[in-house]
């Protein structure tokens, strides 16, 4: 599921006007699944945005962080054929051994 884009003439707002309606503003977060982008003197200070959509982001950007890793374990030559995986699993399973 994609996050919802910021709508420009709704989704930031000043802090002011977040802390006389905090309550509201969590309220269309939860519901709309769209950020708010919080304005102070003029210049956007911070993000609201709903629990289950930043998870997902984290999520996603730790499966990122792990293809990167992954990337650059095969650009080292840290890689083995599937055959050597195969017979290190078995190996493993049939003693208990550690896949090390």
């Amino acid at each position: 599921m994609a996050t919802a884009r910021i709508e420009i003439d709704q989704d930031i707002q000043p802090l002011s006007e977040f802390r006389k309606h905090a309550a509201d503003f969590i309220d269309r977060i939860k519901k709309q699944k769209r950020s708010i982008v919080l304005t102070q003197h003029g210049k956007s200070a911070a993000v609201l945005v709903d629990v289950s959509e930043y998870q997902r982001m984290v999520d996603k950007i730790d499966l990122m962080e792990e293809l990167i890793e992954a990337e650059r374990q095969i650009a080292r030559g840290e890689v083995v054929s599937h055959e050597e995986a195969k017979n290190r699993l078995k190996k493993t399973l049939t003693s208990g051994d550690s896949l090390d």
